[in-house]
């Protein structure tokens, strides 16, 4: 029996599902590389079903950070592997499948973007040279995936640019635009596991995509065939342009802007423990900080570049886990901060000193809320903003991210704009106020302004009096922004923006956490959890899409003794942000209870999970107050946590 019928009699007896026999018969039909067809020959022969279903039921999609998914098997053929294990064990291909990130899924996204934009300029009436920026991280067929898209690029006829290594996503965002690029794709899965890889596409505007043009790639993407895909398969890099010293130096003098009182850190004389955790961070983040005049200490062991990230569980800033050594390290040496970046540096986690002497881990929330209090603040003592704040000012966050830094805005008088999950819609609104600003400079006073040559100041005052003035985004996962130069969350400037700030805390005899009380105690307590509920493969999806289909079909109306009150379902109904505008429809849904927590559901764009993000608040009425309601809202956030987890698990079990 050949492989082809053994595949369908597994389709026959249900081993297989439908999509995954359709799937794998065109591309054994297609006429895989021998390396390519031997690796299905062994899954086959090895009955190893639930390997073929998870790596052919689908075709890997564009989520809210671009293509994401496995590139190493669970299952590893030793057609994969090769004739033996590559520089830190990576195997000779990347796994074969329609659902993997691998050459042929590569590019196959190469050829969509590149004929997406080659239709978009035609349609514009321009003439150019599609210009693509590509960076990579550390992982697993990163370079290679580089590589081989830049080349791909540049046989299509298009121009591309790669850089000497390792950089990180900031950094890409901020080329696309320096290098005035019509497109950026970034090669890596971000903080996910050591198996995963991706593919980050942004737009001429240094953001990610967002409709209508991530609608438009794809279905570029879905019309390349494999036969097609194959013919591009070979690397030629002869014509591919290699960025140097000079593209690195602009993005550094940018970055370094995301300081607004650089003599802090200098004065304080601060001391921080940095890790990489074996990613792109140490390259801009370390020069960054000694510029600032901060003392600095990179984790010996986690410095080198390693895709296997071997002294973590996770290269996740968000566990503390992952900061371990840096903070052992810093208790060793009495340092002031911590501060970690993951694979691609956009992302940063940090602990801080207490007033009892010890490090204390901050969450995403926290860290933004801070970010948010100090920066507007300053804005204001500098005469950047109003004093009395101004509805021309703006601080951006997601939806799920901590509504503390609803009442910070409120607070300083500026709005706050909500997006949906991800940081491509925080940069769309970038976008938006950029291109409000052009438009009115055109037609009041006839000027076709250079905005990205504009100094920050006089962009920043412009931007006032025409659009609105972006002072600071960021989302709960770790990832801020602060200001518009780049168009994509930073976690180089997040580690400058972090520094400056212990160093004022400093300044003023106070620890971080006693800053963040001071906060509170002006606007109360807030707190938030996760649920995470990872399920992976083609059974995982299915459950994850039970529990987004029955929150909308059979919505829940209790947890416990907890009533709901308020059901919210961004997918079917209308909602507009504090512009004005509306919000594009998501699967995600928000839920208030009858305690005042509110939580939202929604499936992860990046990874194989179900998240869940529960928001609880309570007033104080004095610092006296504070330590005890603390307590009394964790309590309650834990059990309402439970509750929500354990329905959650019924609904995806079905």
């Amino acid at each position: 029996m050949s492989t082809l019928e053994k595949i369908q009699s597994a389709g026959s007896s249900g081993q297989l599902l439908p999509s995954t026999v359709e799937n794998l018969s065109a591309w054994l039909a297609a006429g895989l590389p021998q390396w390519a067809a031997d690796s299905i020959d062994e899954l086959v022969a090895q009955g190893a079903w639930g390997e073929l279903n998870d790596r052919f039921y689908r075709y890997l999609e564009f989520g809210t950070g671009g293509m994401r998914g496995r590139t190493i098997g669970v299952v590893s053929t030793q057609a994969e592997k090769g004739a033996g294990s590559g520089t830190q064990g990576s195997p000779a291909h990347a796994a074969i499948g329609s659902n993997v990130l691998n050459d042929f899924t590569l590019i196959r996204a190469t050829v969509g973007l590149f004929r997406y934009v080659s239709a978009h300029l035609k349609a514009a009436g321009r003439a150019d040279l599609p210009k693509l920026v590509i960076a990579h991280d550390v992982r697993h067929f990163s370079r290679h995936f580089c590589e081989l898209a830049a080349s791909t690029w540049t046989r299509l006829g298009g121009a591309a640019f790669i850089f000497e290594g390792p950089r990180s996503t900031p950094q890409l965002s901020f080329t696309v635009r320096w290098a005035h690029a019509h497109a950026g794709v970034v090669i890596t899965a971000s903080h996910n596991p050591p198996h995963d890889n991706g593919f980050k596409a942004y737009f001429d505007d240094g953001g990610q995509v967002v409709p209508p043009h991530d609608k438009g790639i794809v279905t570029q993407v879905n019309a390349v065939s494999l036969a097609e895909a194959k013919s591009f398969l070979d690397i030629d890099i002869s014509r591919v342009i290699s960025l140097g010293a000079t593209a690195d130096e602009a993005y550094h003098a940018v970055a370094y802007q995301s300081m607004l009182d650089p003599e802090l850190c200098r004065k304080s004389g601060l001391k921080v423990a940095f890790t990489n955790i074996h990613g792109t961070g140490a390259i801009a983040s370390v020069p960054l900080l000694r510029k600032a005049g901060c003392e600095v200490h990179v984790v010996p062991e986690q410095e080198a570049f390693d895709a296997r990230f071997p002294t973590v569980k996770s290269p996740n800033p968000e566990n503390a886990e992952a900061l371990a050594m840096a903070i052992a390290m810093a208790e060793a040496k009495g340092l002031d901060l911590v501060v970690a970046t993951d694979p691609d540096c956009d992302r940063m986690g940090c602990a801080v000193r207490n007033r009892q002497g010890k490090l204390e881990l901050l969450t995403g929330n926290q860290i933004g809320s801070l970010m948010a209090e100090y920066r507007l603040t300053k804005y204001k003592e500098l005469g950047w903003i109003p004093a009395a704040g101004s509805d021309r000012v703006a601080i951006v966050k997601t939806l799920v991210t901590t509504s503390l830094q609803d009442s910070i805005a409120r607070s300083h008088g500026v709005k706050v704009i909500n997006t949906l999950t991800g940081f491509k819609w925080i940069a769309g609104k970038m976008r938006g106020y950029e291109d409000q600003l052009r438009k009115a400079l055109v037609e009041k006073q006839g000027i076709a302004l250079d905005y990205d040559a504009t100094p920050f100041r006089s962009r920043a005052r412009l931007l006032q009096e025409h659009s609105t003035f972006y002072a600071f985004g960021c989302e709960e996962s770790y990832g801020y922004l602060p200001n518009d130069y780049v168009r994509d969350k930073d976690g180089n400037a997040a580690c400058l923006m972090m520094a400056e700030l212990c160093a004022f805390a400093k300044s003023r005899g106070l620890t971080v956490p006693e800053y963040l009380d001071e906060i509170y105690l002006r606007n109360g307590f807030y707190l938030e959890g996760v649920i995470n509920l990872y399920y992976e493969g083609a059974t995982g999806a299915a459950k994850i899409k039970r529990i987004l289909d029955t929150y909308r079909s059979a919505s829940p109306k209790a947890f416990g003794d907890i009533a709901v009150s308020k059901f919210q379902d961004f997918g079917r109904e209308t909602f507009k942000d504090n512009d004005g505008e509306e919000i594009p429809k998501q699967d995600l849904y928000f839920v208030t209870l009858s305690n005042g927590y509110t939580f939202a559901a929604r499936g992860s764009g990046t990874e194989p999970k179900m998240k869940f993000y529960i928001f609880a608040s309570a007033p104080v009425a004095s610092a006296a107050e504070l330590a005890a309601t603390k307590l009394k809202v964790r309590a309650e956030l834990d059990r309402v946590k439970a509750l929500i987890e354990a329905d959650a698990k019924l609904r995806a079990e079905g």
